[in-house]
C-alpha cells in the first residue's frame, strides 16, 4: 500500500472518495418519504467491486511527480466544486456521473477516454482535443467556466485520465451500452413522477435537489440545459443501468425512460449559445432546445 499523502491543495480522505462514488445514488422508499428530507447514502452501500476499484487506484499509483499529478487529478474529479469553486456553479462533481471513479462500464466510464482524442464531435461539428472535452463538462454538466487549457488543474486532470487509460489502444471505442427497447418507447412524465417518488426521492429529495453528496437532478445547482444528461434518452440509459444505486438494473426500460423525461422537464440553468449546437443540422430529437440548423428529421 502506498502510504504517501497527497501533496496538493486538494484534501480528500479515502473514505470521502469512496462515498463520493455514490454521488448519483438513489434508493427505493415509501411514498410518504416524498414529503421528507433526502437521506444521504453511506459508504456501507458500496459494493465489494467498488471498494476493490478504489483500493486498486491507491495501490497502483506511480511514484514521484507523476504520482502526485495523478492523485491530484483524481482529487479534482472527486471534489470538483470544493477544489475549483470559481469554475463550478453546480453542486455536482465529475464522479457524480462517472461512477466508481470512472471505472464502471455502465456509468459513463473514463477508462480509455484519453486514447479517444482528438475526436470529431457533431455537437460542435469540430475535432476536439481531450482538453476541449474536459472543458465541455465544466461548461455544461458542471454549469461552470472553462479551465485554462495550459494550467496545472487541466494538466493534472488529463494526467489522471491518461493513467486511467493505460493499456487501452489509441482509437479503441467504448462498447455500446445502448438498449434497443429505449428507442422504441415513448416517455410519459406522469408515470415518471410516480417512478421518481418510488425509486428516487429517498436520496434526491422530493424537490430533486439532493443533499450532501447526492447531486441535484434539477434546479439552480444541477447540470444546465446544454449538458448531455439534459437529453432524456441519454439519462434513461444511465438510470436503467445504474439506478437506484443500491438496486441497479431493477427498473424497466419504460420506467427509466419515464423518470428521465420527468427529471429533464424540471427547471434547470440555461446554457448561453446552445442554439449554435449541431450546426450541420443533425440535432437529436431528444435535445430539449431548438438550434439554428434544426435537424434532418425536422424535430
Amino acid at each position: 500500500m502506498n502510504k504517501r499523502r497527497d501533496t496538493t491543495r486538494v484534501s480528500v480522505p479515502r473514505v470521502r472518495l469512496a462515498v463520493i462514488a455514490l454521488a448519483m445514488a438513489c434508493g427505493r422508499g415509501d411514498a410518504p418519504a416524498a414529503a421528507g428530507p433526502a437521506t444521504t447514502p453511506t459508504a456501507t452501500t458500496l459494493t465489494a467491486t467498488s471498494q476493490q476499484a478504489t483500493l486498486a487506484a491507491d495501490t497502483t499509483m506511480p511514484s514521484g511527480a507523476m504520482g502526485v499529478s495523478v492523485r491530484r487529478g483524481r482529487a479534482l474529479l472527486a471534489a470538483t466544486r470544493d477544489s475549483l469553486p470559481s469554475h463550478v456553479r453546480s453542486s455536482l462533481r465529475c464522479f457524480s456521473c462517472h461512477l466508481d471513479e470512472g471505472r464502471r462500464a455502465s456509468g459513463l466510464p473514463l477508462l480509455g477516454s484519453y486514447t479517444r482524442y482528438p475526436q470529431f464531435r457533431p455537437r460542435r461539428a469540430r475535432v476536439d482535443l481531450i482538453e476541449d472535452r474536459v472543458n465541455d463538462c465544466f461548461l455544461r454538466s458542471l454549469n461552470g467556466r472553462a479551465l485554462p487549457a495550459d494550467g496545472s488543474d487541466m494538466r493534472d486532470i488529463v494526467v489522471f485520465l491518461a493513467w486511467l487509460s493505460r493499456g487501452v489502444a489509441v482509437g479503441d471505442t467504448v462498447k455500446s451500452q445502448k438498449v434497443p427497447a429505449l428507442a422504441t418507447l415513448d416517455a410519459d412524465t406522469a408515470r415518471g413522477a410516480t417512478v421518481f417518488v418510488e425509486s428516487c426521492v429517498r436520496c434526491h429529495g422530493a424537490d430533486g435537489r439532493g443533499a450532501g453528496i447526492v447531486p441535484p437532478l434539477w434546479g439552480p445547482k444541477s447540470y444546465n440545459i446544454g449538458a448531455g444528461m439534459a437529453r432524456y434518452r441519454t439519462t434513461a440509459l444511465f438510470v436503467l443501468r445504474n439506478m437506484p444505486f443500491d438496486r441497479p438494473n431493477t427498473l424497466t426500460p419504460q420506467q427509466a425512460l419515464d423518470v428521465s423525461r420527468y427529471i429533464n422537464v424540471r427547471p434547470r440553468p440555461d446554457f448561453a449559445g446552445k442554439e449554435n449546437d449541431w450546426p450541420t443540422g443533425e440535432r437529436p430529437p431528444d435535445v430539449p432546445y431548438p438550434t439554428r440548423a434544426g435537424s434532418r428529421s425536422g424535430n
